[in-house]
């Protein structure tokens, strides 16, 4: 079967068979200037049929394909890494993508055994955005003074298979300061600048693409932390300097899983209210295949609902007081909290007549 498979691959180093094709997968690295290129490479020389797709997990589709006239057949074709294995394939239609367009790609989806859903435009989509809270949420309270190492075995305790740190090993540096950066760009007042992977990379460290990580990964063991980056982590630190008074705080461990997930749940709830998403369940189904949430939680608003937007608002409200707007609660979620609503209910807000789909 492997063999028949690759028997229907062919590698070529030019456009020149590209005019037969009915869809291209851009899969580049994040970079806006080289998409931007390869999209009015691809529209001269794909038929005026081609489906254009893109890879990216964050950047706006708008910002990809402004160079081109085909607009219409824009679209982001967003797979989850590793690929072969994460099951949810990420669509995303902008204000301009063919309705048809957006069926033949769940077309394609469903024939490639991926669970689809279908999100708007914006920077992150659906679940980049949901969840960029939460990888900044670990990098501040690093900078707070709690020990990396911990926050990991927290998250890993609430049922994710790694935790916010090794991930980051995963991915490499350099690809979080690139995510980092068009999330800063989009929603400034929100967002958490850490120096940390500055640092590391300024060192020679990018993950376990070169050896040199949070974590030593030796084969046939699990990954052991490596405590040679430590020094390195106090570097940020005091190049930040935003532990109160100059000393770390004191958290307990269900205070750190709070301050990583409800930020998290809070974005949750603007990516609701300005209909990226239709439907709550599909973040939660977006969560547990795409971001490996624990299903027996039933995905991050399931869950939320389980804690109380009450809860999770006046936790938010006070770190935004202590450490703050990284935590302000979105008008959402307040409005739920104080009308005591799940998050979960059908977005009714004002907000919605501002969404930027």
């Amino acid at each position: 079967m492997a063999k028949k498979a690759l028997s229907m691959l062919k590698g070529v180093s030019d456009y020149s068979e590209f005019k037969e094709v009915d869809m291209v997968i851009e899969a580049v690295i994040e970079d806006v200037p080289l998409k931007q290129k390869l999209f009015s490479e691809l529209e001269k020389a794909c038929s005026p049929c081609c489906i254009l797709a893109t890879n990216t997990s964050t950047i706006n589709l708008n910002v990809i394909g402004q160079n081109t006239n085909s607009q219409d057949r824009i679209i982001g074709a967003h797979f989850f890494s590793p690929a072969h294995v994460m099951p949810l394939l990420e669509i995303v239609r902008t204000e301009k993508t063919s309705p048809q367009v957006i069926l033949d790609l769940l077309t394609v989806g469903k024939a490639i055994k991926k669970v689809p859903i279908v999100a708007g435009n914006c920077t992150g989509f659906a679940v980049n955005r949901t969840f960029f809270p939460y990888m900044q949420g670990s990098q501040l309270l690093v900078h707070l003074g709690v020990d990396l190492f911990r926050i990991d075995r927290v998250i890993r305790n609430f049922g994710l298979p790694i935790g916010p740190f090794q991930l980051q090993d995963l991915g490499g540096y350099r690809l979080g300061l690139a995510t980092g950066k068009e999330f800063a760009n989009a929603y400034p007042d929100r967002t958490f600048k850490s120096l940390l992977p500055e640092v590391l990379l300024k060192h020679g460290r990018n993950g376990k693409s070169n050896g040199k990580g949070f974590y030593i990964y030796e084969k046939g063991s699990r990954p052991k932390p490596d405590l040679s980056v430590l020094p390195f982590v106090e570097e940020s630190r005091q190049l930040m300097n935003i532990m109160p008074g100059g000393k770390p705080i004191s958290v307990t461990d269900e205070e750190i899983l709070e301050m990583i997930l409800f930020p998290t749940v809070n974005e949750a709830c603007r990516v609701l209210d300005e209909g990226v998403v239709s439907r709550a369940s599909d973040l939660d189904v977006a969560s547990v295949l795409g971001m490996s949430f624990p299903s027996y939680r039933g995905g991050i608003m399931f869950w939320a609902d389980t804690i109380g937007s009450n809860h999770i608002y006046t936790s938010l409200k006070r770190w935004s007081e202590m450490y703050g707007s990284f935590y302000k609660p979105s008008k959402f979620l307040e409005e739920r909290a104080l009308k005591g609503m799940p998050l979960s209910a059908a977005a009714t807000s004002s907000l919605r007549s501002n969404s930027k789909l």
